[in-house]
């Protein structure tokens, strides 16, 4: 079992940047395919980026493709979100997810996920 935590998020100015990070704590952290998703009010929760356990497999939504890269750093335990060129679309609690995973496959779909964090709000004004 692992346990997530969020933080980075804020409130920033259309086309403005911020850096999300998930810090991982529990059983073998580099054994779970990590992603972040996000939900905005009255929508329904939906992916933006996921990362293999290596970092060699990446997949990003196409509503963020060329302005969000998911990475992670397995020695310091944390999966990171840069997000730059925000939109007010982009505003919604975002929230990172863990799966367990044998092999670099990443998964879209929140129902693959077992471990969630507590989320982060991130707010783009226009």
């Amino acid at each position: 079992q692992v346990q997530l935590v969020e933080s980075g998020g804020g409130l920033v100015q259309a086309g403005g940047s911020l850096r999300l990070s998930c810090a991982v704590s529990g059983r073998t952290p580099s054994q779970y395919v990590m992603a972040w998703f996000r939900q905005a009010p009255g929508k329904e929760r939906e992916f933006v980026a996921g990362i293999s356990k290596t970092g060699s497999t990446t997949e990003h939504a196409d509503s963020v493709k060329g302005r969000f890269t998911i990475s992670r750093d397995n020695t310091k335990n944390t999966v990171y979100l840069q997000m730059n060129s925000l939109k007010p679309e982009d505003t919604a609690v975002y929230y990172c997810a863990a799966r367990h995973s044998v092999g670099s496959y990443v998964s879209t779909e929140r129902y693959s996920y077992a471990y969630w964090g507590q989320g982060t709000q991130v707010t783009v004004s226009s």
